[in-house]
C-alpha cells in the first residue's frame, strides 16, 4: 500500500500526544502537550475535556508537520485513552455539558461504598461486568453527572446529551458528531457492560438510571469505525483501532498469547496479564477486563490496577518541590543506599487492587531526625515498586501460572534505579521493550491491522525486541524483607484514615 504510517493518538491523563510510527513500529513523529489538572474538592479530579480535544488536535498537526506527511501518508488512525473518565456532552453543539471526571475521581465512594454494603448487589455486578464496585469506574460517575448537573438528566432522557469514555469524546469531535462510537476494552471499564456478551447490560442501566441513550455504539478493537472531518487535516483520514491505554500497552508488548503479562508505569501503574478466551474470576480483588476483540473473537486479561505511580514523583515535584524536575529523581534516590527506614504509601486517591479502599489516605512512615529528602524520593520509587508487587503476587494467585518475565513501559519505566528496585521484590526479570511508547503502538498496531497496513499478529510480534533486562538480585537480601513487612504494616495504618 502507498501510505507510508500510521497515527497514533495517546490521550492520556496529564498529557496528549501524537505520534507517527512507520511499519517496522518505529516511532517517526511525535507531540506532546500537557493540560490543566483540576482539583475542585479534596479527592475530586476533573479535566477540560475541551482541553483535551484541542491539545489532541494540535499535537497531531504537529507530528504531522514534524515528518512532512500529508494526510494520504496516513494508513489510519489509532486511539488510545485515559480509561473510565467520564464526559457527557451536547450532541447538538458538541460542548461538555461539565467537565470531564477523572478515573481518580472519588466523590462517588460513599456511594459506591453503600452498594459493597451489599454483598449480594456487589457480587451480582462483579459477576457480569468482571469489575469490583467502585468510584474508579464510569458508572457511578456518569450518574453523579446525571444527578447534580442542571438539566441533565431531562436532557439525557430526551436524547440531547451524549456520554463517552475519551475515545467516544474524541471520536466524536474528529468525525464532526457523526459516530458515537466505543470499542470492547474501554466499554469493560464502565461498569455497564456485560462481559461475556460486550453488550450494554440492560439491568445495570436500570440498576444506575442510566438512560440508554446517552450511550455510544460498542465496537470491535481493530475495524474502520469512520474518517475525520476533511477541515481538520485537509482531507479525511480512517480511523480504526481503539483501545483502553492498558489494554493497547499489553497488544503493544506482543503479549498475545495467555500467560505473558505487562505493566505500565504512567500516572497510575497498570499490570495486565492475558488469558486468552478466558474469563478468570479473581480470588483476590483483581479485575476480569476485555482485553480487545479482533473480529469476532473476544480476549481477555487480569488486571491490577495502582491509582498513584509515577504521580507521585510528579507530587513530590510540584507540591513538596524536592526536586526540579521528574528526571531528578533517580540520582536523588541513588544518593542513598536505602530509605532509611521511611516507608511512603501514595495512597492520595485511596488504594486500588488489591485493597480497594476509597478511604486510605496517602502517608510517610518511619521518619526520624535523620531522614533527608533523598531518603523519600527513595521510598517513593519502593512505593511504586512495592504495589506493584502487591498485584502480581494476588495475580499469580487467580491463575496458578508462574510469570517469567515482566515486560514494562511507561515513562516511569525509563527509571534504572525503579526498574532495578522492581526486579529485587519480584524475583523476576524485568524486560524493557526497545520501543517505549508500547501504548501508542498498541492502538497503531489495532488500526494497521484494520486497514491492512499489518497483515497479522505473528507479523506485529516478530517486530517486538528487548532493549533493557534487569536481573533480580542473586543473593538474599535481608534489607527486602524488612522492606516487605515494613509495607504491609504501613498500608494497613493508612487504610479507612477518613470516615465513610
Amino acid at each position: 500500500m502507498s501510505a507510508k504510517y500510521i497515527l497514533s493518538l495517546d490521550q492520556g491523563t496529564t498529557s496528549s500526544r501524537a505520534i507517527l510510527f512507520d511499519h517496522s513500529g518505529d516511532l517517526i513523529a511525535s507531540s506532546q502537550q500537557e493540560f490543566q489538572q483540576i482539583f475542585p474538592k479534596p479527592g475530586w479530579v476533573e479535566h477540560d475535556a475541551t482541553e483535551i480535544w484541542q491539545t489532541q488536535l494540535e499535537t497531531a498537526r504537529a507530528a504531522l508537520a514534524e515528518a512532512g506527511a500529508q494526510p494520504s501518508d496516513i494508513a489510519g488512525i489509532g486511539i488510545t485513552n485515559q480509561r473510565e473518565t467520564t464526559v457527557l456532552w451536547d450532541r447538538q453543539t458538541g460542548e461538555p455539558v461539565a467537565n470531564a471526571i477523572v478515573w481518580q475521581d472519588r466523590r462517588t465512594a460513599e456511594y459506591c461504598q453503600t452498594i459493597s454494603a451489599d454483598t449480594g448487589r456487589a457480587e451480582w455486578i462483579q459477576k457480569r461486568t468482571g469489575l469490583v464496585v467502585d468510584a474508579y469506574f464510569s458508572a457511578s460517575k456518569l450518574k453523579w453527572l446525571l444527578d447534580h448537573t442542571p438539566r441533565a438528566r431531562t436532557r439525557a432522557e430526551a436524547g440531547e446529551l451524549a456520554f463517552g469514555t475519551i475515545d467516544s469524546w474524541l471520536i466524536w469531535q474528529l468525525t464532526g458528531g457523526s459516530h458515537h462510537v466505543t470499542d470492547v476494552s474501554n466499554a469493560s471499564r464502565t461498569m455497564l457492560c456485560r462481559l461475556d456478551t460486550a453488550q450494554w447490560d440492560t439491568e445495570l442501566l436500570e440498576f444506575f438510571d442510566i438512560p440508554p441513550s446517552v450511550l455510544p455504539e460498542i465496537r470491535p478493537s481493530s475495524q474502520c469505525y469512520g474518517e475525520t472531518s476533511p477541515d481538520l487535516f485537509g482531507e479525511p483520514i480512517t480511523i480504526a483501532g481503539i483501545a483502553g491505554d492498558q489494554q493497547a500497552a499489553l497488544f503493544g508488548q506482543a503479549c498475545h498469547q495467555a500467560g505473558m503479562a505487562k505493566n505500565t508505569y504512567g500516572t497510575g501503574c497498570f499490570l495486565l496479564m492475558h488469558t486468552g478466551t478466558e474469563q478468570i474470576t479473581s480470588q483476590h480483588d483483581l479485575l476480569t477486563t476485555i482485553a480487545w476483540q479482533l473480529g469476532d473473537q473476544i480476549e481477555y486479561a487480569l488486571e491490577g490496577s495502582v491509582f498513584i505511580g509515577g504521580a507521585v514523583v510528579q507530587w513530590l515535584r510540584d507540591q513538596l518541590g524536592i526536586i526540579d524536575s521528574a528526571e531528578e529523581i533517580e540520582a536523588l534516590a541513588a544518593s542513598v543506599p536505602d530509605s532509611g527506614g521511611v516507608t511512603f504509601v501514595p495512597a492520595f486517591a485511596g488504594l486500588g487492587a488489591p485493597h480497594w479502599d476509597g478511604f486510605a489516605r496517602g502517608s510517610i512512615q518511619g521518619l526520624t531526625r535523620g531522614t533527608s529528602k533523598a531518603h523519600l524520593a527513595r521510598a517513593a520509587l519502593e512505593a511504586i515498586a512495592l504495589q506493584v508487587m502487591d498485584l502480581l503476587e494476588a495475580m499469580q494467585g487467580d491463575a496458578s501460572i508462574e510469570l517469567t518475565e515482566l515486560r514494562v513501559d511507561g515513562g516511569a519505566s525509563q527509571n534504572e534505579l525503579l526498574m532495578q528496585i522492581q526486579a529485587d521484590l519480584l524475583d523476576v526479570p524485568v524486560v524493557r521493550a526497545q520501543v517505549a511508547e508500547t501504548t501508542a503502538l498498541g492502538a497503531a498496531y489495532l488500526a494497521g491491522l484494520a486497514t491492512g497496513f499489518w497483515k497479522d499478529q505473528q507479523e506485529i510480534a516478530s517486530y517486538w525486541a528487548m532493549r533493557d533486562r534487569f536481573q533480580p538480585s542473586s543473593k538474599q537480601n535481608p534489607d527486602l524483607t524488612a522492606t516487605k513487612a515494613n509495607w504491609r504494616k504501613a498500608v494497613n495504618r493508612s487504610k479507612a484514615w477518613i470516615d465513610g
